[in-house]
């Protein structure tokens, strides 16, 4: 097995090998029935309480294809810039694992819906890369095994084993890269970019969640090694189920650390499937890995193929919403800001939030401002993602309109929020509680201001002599007679006119 110290450094494998990917991703499809048969697919249910005949592949039983799963696949594919397959047809891909109680999987083998296209994704400095897709193809998911007894959750070590087939048959969309050369020591960025672009397009179009972390979208990190000037690629590994942007940047840098490792010490890298480890950044031997033919496809017999009428994918590809990256480089151009703003906005889950809070009527600068600012705040504290806060647009973009009317200033708006998140309710409904609005009765700032000057004389003197920056002394002490409930704004000005001293 090879360990952390077994490694070669990054730079030393890149010196001597030029790294070849390819990225398997399983999509799980939004559906809400099987793939195959009417069963239910909604999560949390009893552990085989969603199961028939036909996912559970007892006698006499026969599959239907989900119509709905078709038009998914047609409509991936034609975002991934892919042809769409006149005629295709499913096939049995024959092997035996507990969780696969037909002891084959539904899938498509040499005939898929989708095939021969592309995507481009956009790395951290802006610069484009084109990645080319293989297929995009329909097949079902697996059931689900739970190891008992063991140290690690996996079978080696367990007691015995627990199924679920709730998730057998579920819809899956399996979508394989071509061979990705040419990323060189960018090869792990250029993963991750892929991955998470592919998972924004899914999530575009409507047809799946891709949560990775809840196992909506999972990918397989195939890697091999070319010595540098060879044509000829060589031996790969596949490390299995990966289901994070970064873990997928992690176990691609891993492997090449590995791989050279190997290859420098005179070994040869075996073919077999690998375990990512999160913990350790390391992934770990799996199982010899079978070639197609181990599998024994052969085209299912009690499916019908899948002709997608031309007219029909014709209308899919018209209904298409804006597509990621074309969305991304328009709010950019309208937004004002820079490439390093979209990535920090991207990589904090913060881009549909900010959209939706504009949409609810808050200025660009403003949503921005807030979601990126003390709600990413809150979101690092607490340990959730962004859109897990107990908070919505139009609840942000109502406290952008109470500052813009002058009803808050930001420390105000600060406490809303905190209220909004911890439960209290509406913007409005926090505001009225705590007592938060802004103070805008005239008369009671300009006693402030006149307690402020009285109380700090020399202050007032050097304002008098033309020394206008130091009303930010008088404007603290108004604030903190008021609580921080005045205008700091307003408070400067009825400063200067009670001093007779006129802004610069």
């Amino acid at each position: 097995m090879t360990t952390l110290t077994d490694l070669v450094s990054y730079e030393d494998a890149l010196a001597s090998y030029d790294p070849v990917m390819g990225l398997e991703v399983h999509v799980e499809l939004g559906t809400k029935t099987k793939m195959f048969c009417g069963c239910s697919t909604a999560l949390g249910a009893e552990p085989n309480s969603q199961t028939c005949p036909t996912c559970l592949g007892l006698p006499g039983s026969l599959p239907v294809v989900n119509a709905t799963g078709v038009e998914s696949a047609v409509r991936i594919g034609l975002a991934l810039n892919c042809e769409i397959a006149e005629w295709c047809r499913f096939a049995r891909k024959n092997y035996f694992y507990p969780d696969m109680p037909k002891n084959f999987q539904t899938s498509q083998y040499d005939e898929p819906i989708a095939f021969n296209g592309y995507l481009d994704v956009q790395l951290e400095d802006g610069e484009t890369f084109r990645v080319e897709i293989e297929r995009a193809h329909m097949e079902e998911d697996t059931g689900k095994s739970t190891h008992v007894g063991g140290a690690t959750g996996r079978i080696h070590g367990a007691s015995h084993s627990l199924l679920d087939y709730n998730r057998a048959g579920i819809p899956l969309i399996e979508i394989v890269t071509k061979p990705i050369v040419g990323a060189g020591e960018r090869a792990p960025e250029v993963a991750k970019a892929y991955v998470r672009e592919l998972r924004e397009l899914i999530r575009a179009l409507g047809v799946s969640e891709a949560r990775m972390e809840m196992g909506q979208m999972r990918c397989d990190v195939n890697l091999s090694l070319m010595p540098k000037g060879a044509e000829k690629f060589g031996t790969r590994s596949e490390t299995k189920n990966v289901n994070s942007l970064r873990s997928v940047e992690r176990a691609c840098r891993f492997e090449i650390q590995r791989h050279a490792a190997v290859l420098g010490g005179g070994g040869t890298v075996i073919q077999e499937t690998r375990h990512f480890h999160e913990d350790t950044g390391s992934t770990t031997s799996g199982r010899v890995k079978e070639e197609a033919e181990d599998y024994r496809y052969f085209p299912e017999p009690d499916l019908v193929p899948v002709a997608p009428a031309r007219a029909w994918v014709e209308e899919l590809r018209g209904s298409l919403p804006e597509l990621p990256l074309v969305r991304r480089n328009r709010l950019l151009e309208e937004w004002g800001i820079s490439a390093t703003d979209m990535q920090a906005i991207l990589n904090a889950g913060a881009l549909d939030l900010i959209v939706a809070t504009i949409e609810e009527g808050a200025d660009a600068a403003s949503a921005r401002k807030w979601w990126m600012g003390e709600l990413a705040r809150h979101a690092n504290e607490s340990g959730k993602a962004l859109d897990e806060l107990p908070i919505n647009a139009q609840q942000v973009a109502r406290v952008t309109r109470l500052v813009a009317d002058g009803d808050l200033n930001d420390k105000l708006a600060r406490q809303v929020i905190e209220g909004v998140l911890a439960g209290e309710g509406t913007p409005d409904e926090v505001v009225e509680k705590r007592g938060l609005k802004v103070v805008s009765d005239e008369g009671a700032l300009t006693t402030a201001v006149d307690e402020a000057i009285a109380g700090n004389p020399a202050i007032a003197d050097k304002i008098r002599g033309g020394k206008v920056a130091a009303a930010g002394a008088l404007v603290g002490a108004v604030m903190k007679a008021t609580r921080g409930q005045a205008d700091a704004a307003r408070v400067k000005e009825l400063i200067l006119e009670k001093l007779g001293v006129a802004e610069g």
